[in-house]
């Protein structure tokens, strides 16, 4: 079986959605025992995405052109996650080289 995930300084790079802070994508350093209050380092908040039907897509194949991403901060705790989803080496690739499109 071909492992299509694969950890950045040792910590996943995933997909987050949370109940009411949006979508985020970043490196999962900490997760509590809940689930629900998780740490990314790296993070990014996918403001709208294109070329994707779902996170799931998402996590996959990345963002399309025309997708908003926002620029980096080296770190956010999110509260209340409801979705952790690992992100393939080719979504990673997409989502750390996405920008904020007019």
């Amino acid at each position: 079986m071909k492992r299509i995930f694969q950890e950045t300084r040792g910590w996943p790079y995933v997909v987050i959605r949370t109940f009411s802070a949006g979508v985020h994508v970043g490196e999962l350093v900490k997760q509590s025992a809940s689930g629900k209050r998780v740490t990314l380092l790296s993070a990014r908040r996918i403001w709208r995405w294109t070329g994707a039907n779902t996170l799931s897509e998402v996590s996959l194949h990345g963002v399309g052109e025309g997708s908003r991403v926002s620029e980096v901060v080296p770190r956010i705790e999110l509260t209340e996650a409801i979705e952790i989803i690992p992100c393939s080496p080719e979504a990673e690739q997409s989502l750390r080289g996405a920008g904020w499109a007019p």
